[in-house]
């Protein structure tokens, strides 16, 4: 499908609701004598209110599939769009309708078991396949726009356009461009129009960026395809463009956080979470929809070095659990509109109740997904769970990886690498995943590996694992030896999350947490013996690590010997299906403990 058959438009075709009066007749030439005596005219003002959401991932309804039961949580947080359409009501209610923008920050398309089950196993590309629900929520809500997440990408590009054909909104991506004619690829912006009695209209221009990290992420589908540019570079080529068209107001929903820090190292020249770059060295944007960190930013305001302005910035939490609320105030004077003011908070989606018309649109889609999660795929003879995995060699880990072993030395029988010892790479994605003794349902093993990840072998050397370990390990905070062992105080140093924390299976070895970050694995044996830095090795890894993610040494750039498009998800399940009892005695083992200076932590 070509990439860009929707062409976006120069200018906008949609109009917001009103009536543009025609000015003043020309007063006459006695009454313009007396204009310096009259008491000069109240400015014309305009309040316009823009909402925001960001990292939907899939989150229609306040529902825990991998639970099977309503979400909670410990902060009291709800999710889901059927409440942000309740607060999206209230507010345009308050505002009228025709003075309110409602867009969104990317992620929508991944991240749930609903919307695995539409784009894997009732897939809107096939042909009178079904409507997207996340799709039919936001058309029904009302959102004006969407910036494209990197998540957006992870089903490839055709049921990305796909989706896209369903939206009655744009989505949005100045820096998704085609890779051999470097022209957008997707819209890159999307203007409206404003009426105000007796004034001229307010036109309002929103750009939309996405994250660079996806040539890394998800090469598999874009590489030969897309590129995508720095934020920082695409808004300076942008934002001008946007002011020459008559922009009054410009604002960017951008796919990237405010912090300035990238976990892709240096295989890309940009930054990742560049938000507040972009706000520092581009002129005229008046404020920011930020996405793609997961964090709540209620109101963050950062100066422009160039014009001294203040910009804007605004993030609501995940899943639907906030939406963003920036409040702009314009006044004319000089015969154009310029904003005096912006300021953004954020409305809790626990406050209210679901939208009962997004809850009837949408519940017999959920239903069918709740009905296919619990479909029992095997029986488990004890409880296995991830409650220590971060710190202690858990055996629900090890079937993550005997599954994928299993996956890759059968793909490589035959080959000239079938007698490469394999081994494996998983990470403790989740710190509340538990599979019951007893039946084993799809919800429980997708709550094991609750991402979308494909796998592939890489071919490394012994020294290149060692080095993959060492860097695995500085997850861990220095803890001297004596010292109280706090277990949430032990793990994400320096904010490294869990799903950038690797066993490998196949090998043993400690992590002396007592010793400085680059010198912690101690003992490290292959068959009992040293590990031989020489020695051929086959590292099963996900797709998100093959590719970069997590800037993990040597891996990206390893042979890649084989790779797929089945999720390491599905593999699981098909692997305890075949077996039909779950029982650690076929795939558990320890291989690693945490040390202090020799001496076990556990």
């Amino acid at each position: 499908m070509p990439l860009n058959r929707r062409k976006f438009l120069k200018k906008s075709a949609v109009t917001g609701a009103g009536v543009a009066l025609a000015g003043a007749a020309a007063a006459p030439a006695a009454e313009a004598a007396e204009a310096d005596s009259r008491p000069a005219r109240p400015a014309k003002r305009y309040s316009l209110t823009v909402m925001g959401t960001t990292d939907l991932h899939g989150h229609i309804f306040n529902w825990d599939y991998f639970k099977d039961a309503e979400y909670t949580d410990k902060a009291g947080n709800a999710q889901g769009l059927a409440r942000i359409s309740t607060l999206v009501n209230q507010v345009r209610e308050e505002k009228g309708r025709c003075n309110t923008l409602l867009l969104d920050a990317g992620d929508t398309i991944q991240g749930t078991p609903l919307t695995y089950y539409y784009a894997k196993v009732d897939p809107i590309t096939a042909p009178g396949g079904p409507v997207h629900p996340m799709a039919q929520a936001m058309n029904a809500i009302g959102y004006d726009a969407v910036a494209l997440g990197n998540h957006e990408f992870n089903y490839g590009i055709e049921t990305l356009r796909k989706f896209e054909e369903q939206c009655r909104f744009p989505l949005l991506g100045a820096n998704a461009v085609d890779a051999k004619t470097l022209k957008p690829a997707f819209p890159p912006y999307f203007i409206k129009t404003f009426r105000v009695p007796g004034a001229p209209p307010v036109r309002v221009a929103v750009l939309g960026l996405t994250n660079p990290g996806i040539a890394i992420w998800d090469k598999a589908y874009v590489q030969g395809r897309l590129v995508f540019p720095g934020l920082e570079e695409q808004a300076a080529k942008w934002v001008p463009k946007l002011k020459s068209m008559g922009a009054d107001v410009v604002v960017v929903s951008a796919h990237s956080g405010s912090s300035g820090t990238s976990s892709y190292g240096d295989q890309l020249p940009y930054v990742e979470n560049a938000a507040a770059n972009v706000a520092r060295q581009v002129p005229d944007i008046d404020a920011i929809l930020v996405g793609h960190a997961h964090v709540e930013i209620p109101e963050l305001k950062v100066t422009n070095d160039r014009t001294g302005r203040t910009v804007v910035l605004s993030e609501p939490l995940a899943y639907a659990e906030r939406l963003s609320l920036f409040d702009i105030e314009l006044v004319f004077a000089r015969g154009r509109w310029a904003v005096e003011s912006v300021s953004s908070e954020v409305l809790n989606s626990n406050a209210v109740a679901d939208d009962p018309k997004i809850t009837k649109l949408l519940k017999a889609d959920h239903d069918i997904v709740v009905e296919y999660v619990n479909q029992v795929v095997g029986t488990a003879t004890e409880t296995l769970t991830t409650v220590e995995a971060r710190y202690k060699d858990a055996p629900i880990i090890d079937l993550i990886t005997k599954v994928q072993e299993d996956v890759v030395k059968a793909a490589l029988a035959g080959t000239e690498y079938a007698s490469v010892p394999v081994m494996a790479q998983a990470s403790p994605f989740s710190r509340t995943s538990e599979i019951p003794a007893g039946d084993v349902t799809i919800r429980d093993l997708s709550s094991l590996y609750v991402y979308d990840n494909t796998l592939v072998a890489k071919l490394m050397t012994g020294a290149q694992i060692r080095a993959y370990l060492e860097y695995s390990a500085e997850y861990f905070v220095q803890t001297a030896a004596g010292a109280p062992v706090e277990v949430d105080k032990l793990t994400n140093a320096n904010g490294r999350p869990d799903y950038n924390y690797d066993y490998v299976s196949g090998l043993s070895y400690d992590i002396d947490v007592a010793q400085a970050a680059g010198s912690r694995i101690k003992n490290l044996l292959y068959n009992g013996a040293a590990l031989d830095d020489a020695q051929k090795f086959v590292l099963a890894v996900n797709n998100y690590r093959a590719n970069g993610g997590g800037a993990f040494p040597h891996v990206a750039s390893a042979t890649e010997l084989w790779s797929e498009s089945t999720e390491i998800r599905t593999r699981i399940a098909e692997w305890v299906t075949a077996k039909g009892v779950l029982n650690p005695a076929d795939f558990a083992s320890v291989d690693w403990k945490l040390t202090r200076n020799g001496t076990p932590v556990f």
